[in-house]
């Protein structure tokens, strides 16, 4: 699934964002040039210190802000709505339109539902949203996006965080959502899998409950069943996900697993396991041919919660986080770790959803009193 060259000049024909850029990808000041040469990239050494780029001044953390960008799961019929009326997202639509090949913003506002829950559209629609609630809150506080220090995005959510960042092109990256839905699409249509929410009690052992149900599939008859957790959400909040006999197996002896609740996600596959492992190549092979520079603020991957670094950074830990959990609990631990009476940023989340907000509640109670969701729908500033 390699990117043609000629398609290559028609992404980046539609939306240049070296010569017209969106306010999507202008985290900075708008009046000073900050985005380093393609032809210089110049890689972060690790010995760096892990600060603000250069051209930012060191700031009080109460006047500085992250965004949070959601990921699949998170897409509802009418997410849209409120945001035609802000500079840049009826053209993004438009440029969407071309790259996928159908009417982005009739599925995302009119539905039908079965059609935008389905892995190759819901990406795209969770992207392209996401991007569009940042040029809402550009029009309503633009404070927030030139104070901004540190993005991060759950799963999908990660490649808005990246284009925010100024470390991809808008359509490019859109185009690199669309390979990675389809080929997660494929993958999860090779076997029968799933994923399952998990509140445990805190006694709950999540890796030696995964081991049982692949012994309960290896009884059988199941060789190599695949049963993992796939996200780590905050504090005895888990996804695990595998093969549906596994997941089967986990709801039928929650109780004695120490499981509270469990709930099966409407989502086609066992994402961020090694289920997906056919889905890594056609992702690497586009982020081979896709321009990627070194984030202007930092960013965090899924795969480790650490910032990315260079340029060849983001393009290993995405495609890893493909068959990598998302270690989102500990992702917010990494940016809002502070020491005693220091202050906390506003934290704005972007996108369809208030889930990513939820998360930072039960991981950091003192960051969330800072928190916004940026609405989506028809709702009023």
């Amino acid at each position: 699934m390699l990117v043609s060259a000629a398609c290559r000049r028609k992404v980046r024909s539609l939306v240049s964002l070296r010569d017209r850029r969106l306010s999507t990808s202008q985290p900075g000041p708008p009046d000073k040039t900050h985005n380093p040469s393609p032809e210089t990239p110049g890689p972060l050494p690790d010995s760096e210190p892990a600060g603000q780029p250069r051209w930012r001044p060191k700031k009080d953390p109460s006047d500085c802000s992250v965004l949070l960008f959601p990921g699949q799961g998170s897409q509802f019929v009418g997410m849209g709505r409120g945001l035609l009326k802000y500079p840049n997202v009826k053209e993004m639509f438009t440029v969407a339109q071309k790259i996928l090949g159908y009417d982005l913003l009739s599925l995302c506002t009119e539905g039908p539902e079965e059609e935008l829950m389905k892995t190759v559209h819901c990406q795209p629609a969770v992207f392209v949203t996401s991007l569009a609630a940042v040029e809402r809150l550009h029009h309503v506080n633009p404070k927030a996006i030139e104070t901004c220090v540190a993005a991060a995005g759950f799963s999908v959510g990660e490649f808005a965080a990246l284009v925010f960042s100024g470390a991809m092109d808008y359509a490019e990256a859109l185009y690199a959502v669309k390979v990675r839905a389809e080929a997660m699409q494929k993958a999860s249509e090779l076997v029968p899998s799933g994923m399952l929410s998990v509140i445990g009690r805190p006694q709950a052992q999540y890796k030696h409950a995964c081991l049982q149900a692949k012994e309960h599939c290896k009884s059988l008859g199941m060789e190599d069943a695949v049963c993992s957790v796939a996200n780590y959400l905050f504090p005895d909040g888990r996804v695990i996900a595998g093969h549906q006999k596994a997941l089967d197996f986990l709801q039928q002896n929650s109780r004695r697993l120490d499981f509270m609740r469990t709930k099966p996600l409407p989502v086609s596959g066992a994402f961020h396991t090694e289920l997906m492992q056919s889905a890594t190549e056609p992702l690497r092979d586009v982020l081979r041919q896709v321009e990627i520079r070194r984030p202007e603020i930092k960013v965090y991957s899924n795969v480790d919660g650490k910032r990315y670094m260079n340029e060849s950074h983001v393009r290993r830990q995405l495609v890893k986080q493909l068959v990598s959990p998302v270690k989102w609990e500990q992702t917010l631990h990494e940016i809002f770790e502070r020491t005693q009476g220091r202050k906390f940023p506003h934290t704005y989340e972007l996108g369809p959803g208030k889930q990513l907000g939820a998360t930072l509640q039960k991981c950091n109670r003192k960051a969330f009193t800072n928190y916004t969701h940026v609405e989506v729908t028809t709702h009023e500033d």
